[in-house]
């Protein structure tokens, strides 16, 4: 009987196509997908726009340098080391470090804290969870009336986090080190969204919010939102590194996967688990037969299936061991005419990449039906 733990010749992601929408860190995540098999589709929704020459930063920093908060909240690495960068540009580096030397402050998470430490500062408290959630529960728990916190944002305003602090009675400084921003080049998330739509992804992954209302700003502006979130709803896997990724998808009624650790290597592992369990997997002609996206597993070997033939195996694979008539067929291939040649053609190419032609049956004047084996008849009888 075939063991598929006696052929491991592919990794968990073979066969998956996996979009990629990070700015930020995207060849990493890109190149852990690899490694275990995927194919990547990489479209940056968005980019960083360092505020280093921004007035707006630099009038943020003179404002707590003169005047020292009680608290500063550091919400991401690469932001803290860009404010610090920016106030040594300016000229203000060192009396900026000695005003956080005296204060209250909390980092959001270990690449935080890190952050905080490079520079010579020790932080006071940092969350378990890297939520804002939790940093909010503190100060609050601690009272924050009359109390001045500066808040280092991380691309986007944080409406709940800073609006609670506000009507708790505290005084905002808010630091905006790096905006996100739409791309320059709008052509590979154009292609991107045209790959979910088509369902030529199995599986999109988000690293944050803003890249998660990117996409879908983007799909609004082309008129095809609606469709990207049928897609969303049903078959293209969206996996998203932490629930404040997933809020702009929530909002929209998407349900999403995330991993417990907020971290690129859980997100990876969790895709490695989902996508072979969403994979249709079944015994025909005496062979092992798994589905995937863009491949087919036949007894744990990998068989690339052009587009054509992957439409024809899926089209079967609804009704296993059913016959399913050219007519029907026609209509599943990408592009089709109205030449049922068409069918023939695919399906020949279908069965030389499976490598098992005897998986799929021509059944005379009718069409064809995947060899499903007996003992499983009764289980798909009604499929």
């Amino acid at each position: 009987m075939y063991d598929e733990q006696q052929r491991p010749d592919h990794g968990p992601l073979s066969g998956f196509t996996v979009g990629v929408t990070a700015a930020r860190r995207a060849d990493e995540l890109g190149a852990l997908l690899q490694r275990r098999g995927a194919t990547v589709v990489h479209a940056p929704a968005l980019r960083i726009v360092p505020l280093a020459d921004d007035g707006e930063l630099l009038t943020a920093t003179k404002e707590l340098v003169d005047n020292a908060p009680d608290v500063v909240v550091a919400t991401t690495a690469i932001g803290f080391r860009g404010w610090v960068e920016a106030a040594d540009g300016w000229g203000l580096g060192e009396e900026l470090l000695a005003r956080l030397r005296g204060v209250e402050l909390l980092a959001r998470g270990p690449k935080v804290k890190g952050a905080v430490r490079a520079q010579g500062l020790t932080e006071e408290w940092s969350p378990s969870s890297e939520s804002m959630a939790e940093v909010l529960d503190r100060l609050l728990e601690e009272g924050v009336d009359g109390r001045r916190i500066a808040v280092q944002l991380h691309g986007e305003p944080l409406p709940g986090f800073v609006e609670s602090l506000r009507a708790a009675g505290a005084e905002i400084v808010l630091v905006p080190v790096y905006r996100w921003m739409p791309p320059e080049d709008i052509a590979p998330v154009d292609r991107l969204l045209d790959a979910t739509l088509t369902r030529g992804l199995d599986a999109l992954t988000f690293t944050s919010a803003p890249a998660a209302a990117s996409l879908l700003s983007r799909a609004e502006e082309r008129g095809v939102r609606a469709e990207l979130l049928a897609a969303l709803h049903h078959d293209v896997l969206p996996a998203c590194v932490g629930p404040v990724t997933a809020l702009p998808l929530q909002a929209l009624g998407i349900d999403t996967v995330q991993p417990e650790r907020f971290r690129l290597g859980p997100l990876v592992q969790l895709l490695c688990r989902e996508l072979p369990g969403r994979a249709r997997a079944l015994p025909v002609a005496g062979h092992h037969v798994e589905i995937r996206g863009h491949a087919v597993l036949v007894d744990g070997a990998l068989r690339p299936v052009p587009p054509a033939g992957m439409s024809l195996l899926r089209a079967l694979a609804r009704r296993p061991g059913w016959v399913v008539a050219r007519s029907e067929l026609l209509r599943a291939l990408p592009g089709s005419g109205r030449d049922e040649h068409a069918v023939e053609t695919a399906m020949a190419r279908l069965r030389t990449a499976l490598g098992a032609p005897r998986l799929i049956q021509t059944v005379v004047k009718r069409g064809y039906r995947l060899a499903l084996d007996p003992a499983a008849d009764a289980k798909y009888a009604d499929a």
